[in-house]
Formats: C-alpha cells, structure tokens, sequence
C-alpha cells in the first residue's frame, strides 16, 4: 500500500436511485458522470490530477492537493445545479436526477487492488450518506445539496471568496456510527433526524462559549403566576401603548399610580392609595384613597 497522500474528496450520490429500472439507473448513471466531468472541467481539474472510483449510484473522486479546492467548490455552487436544470427540464419524472455531494480534504492511500484507505475518506462518506444531507435534498425545491468538511471550511469557506458567500453555509454535527461529525451544509438549516444546527453558527457566543442572548432574558414566568413575582430589576419607565406596566412592585396604568397592598384585583379587593391619570401619588390628578371590593378592579 502506497503512503497516504494529501488529496481532495469529492463524492456524489443520486437520489432514490434503488427505485428506478435498470434503463433509468443506466441513464442516470450517464448523467452522473457526464455532470461530473463538466464540473472538474469548468473547474480546471485535468484528468491526469484525478482518480475516480465507480460505486453504482454514487462517485468519488481523489484530486490531486495541487488542483484549487477554491474553483472546484464554485464549480460545485454553480455548474452542477446549471447542469442538473438542463437535464432535469427535458427529462421525465422517471429520469429525473438529484444529487447530494461532499467535497472534503485529507490523506488517502491506495492499496495494491486499487483500494483506497483512510479515516478522512471514512468520515466523507459518513458525512455522504448522514440524514443531515439527505433531508437537506428532500426538503428544498431545487435538486442538489451540498455538504463540505471542517477542513474546507475553515481553508476556503470561511474566508468568503468570491463565488463562495460564507453565510451560505451553517455549521452542523451528524450522528454516525463513528461518533459526531461536525460539518458545514450550504443552504438553509433543514429539521431532519440525526444531525443539529451548531449554535455558534446562528449567532455570536458568549463567555465560555455559551450562546448569546436572543434578545431576551431566557426566563418567563410560568402560566398564571403571581404580579408579586416581578422585582426591582424588571422595573421600567411606562411606554406609550402600555396599558401597564411595574415600578418596584406597584402597578402603573397609563402613568398612573397604585399604591400600596393589591389583594386579587382581578376579583377582590384594593387597598390604598389610587392614582389615575397622574405621575404617582400627590400629583394632585384624579387620586383618591381608601379600599374597594368587588368583582372589579379600581
């Protein structure tokens, strides 16, 4: 067996495509291998710089480190759906082709029966056939999802080259057998099983790597619990529009004032001072004192 050499992985798979016939499966197969090549062509990758493995309704291809991981990933964000339209507009639905893909970097080494081996290659696959891309695929309009690995990510994604947006991508983890993979998808997060959107990627972090606030405290009281409960660090200025609103404890409507003890106001009783309409009590506006019972509030 050969020393691993650093190479680039690109995979492709076709949706579905146990389904089909075995006319159809060869037809995709044509179509695969067609569009593929049209995308290394356009991305400048000489068949010399390439070995390709034949696995049905998938292939894969080891390129040579020295080929631009850069235009082979426009290529990918660009030709292929190009391709894939063209095809798909003319054929049937029984012949309609979608793929997902996965470009990745690592060492591969090729054995003596032309086998290749290698942890990175394992985990590409992994990655290939994770939920995560499948129900990427599934759940967008369009026929082709992508996937890249951290390494690509973090030499060319993350830079924001022309032809490749980084806010295109989000960071995700997909369960496998071998453990959590962290990858990035191109697209919109999708809900499907097996994998989760990584938190760092839909906002920035806090201390300790913890995630940002929304915007919003991330405590809410629980359903029907008391007004007593909102305390002095929750106090602010009334707003326009708000019918009302907590000043260290005591309820203001509209800039008015009520003071002192509140028993069940929805249905019992006030007690203390009243004030509607002015800026607390002794404003001097619409106040009143004493105690009210009912079904009323003051």
């Amino acid at each position: 067996m050969s020393d691993p050499v650093s190479r680039t992985i690109l995979l492709l798979d076709i949706e579905k495509y146990s389904d089909r016939d075995d006319v159809e499966q060869a037809y995709l197969r044509r179509m695969l291998y067609d569009i593929t090549d049209r995308a290394l062509e356009s991305a400048g990758v000489d068949e010399t710089l390439r070995l390709r493995a034949d696995r049905g309704d998938s292939v894969m291809e080891l390129i040579d480190a020295n080929a631009s991981v850069t235009a082979l990933l426009r290529a990918l964000l660009t030709e292929v759906p190009a391709q894939l339209r063209a095809v798909n507009r003319m054929a049937s639905r029984s012949a309609q082709i979608r793929l997902r893909a996965v470009l990745a970097t690592g060492y591969v080494a090729v054995d003596e029966l032309d086998g290749w081996v290698g942890s990175d290659l394992n985990h590409a696959c992994r990655l290939l056939d994770g939920e995560v891309l499948r129900a990427a695929l599934r759940e967008r309009g369009d026929d082709f999802a992508l996937c890249v690995s951290e390494s690509v990510h973090a030499g060319i994604v993350r830079h924001d080259r022309t032809g490749v947006p980084a806010a295109d991508f989000h960071a995700v983890t997909v369960d496998s057998k071998n453990g959590p993979l962290r990858a990035w998808l191109h697209g919109a997060a999708t809900g499907g099983a097996g994998h989760h959107a990584d938190a760092q990627n839909h906002g920035e972090r806090g201390p300790g790597g913890s995630p940002a606030p929304d915007g919003g405290s991330g405590e809410r009281p629980a359903p029907g619990g008391s007004l007593r409960n909102a305390g002095p660090s929750q106090a602010t200025a009334p707003q326009a529009g708000v019918v009302i609103s907590f000043n260290g404890g005591s309820p203001s409507f509209g800039g008015g004032f009520v003071g002192g003890d509140q028993h069940g106001v929805s249905g019992g009783q006030v007690t203390g001072d009243v004030h509607l309409g002015g800026s607390g009590p002794g404003s001097g506006s619409g106040s009143g004192s004493g105690s009210r019972s009912g079904g009323e509030p003051a």
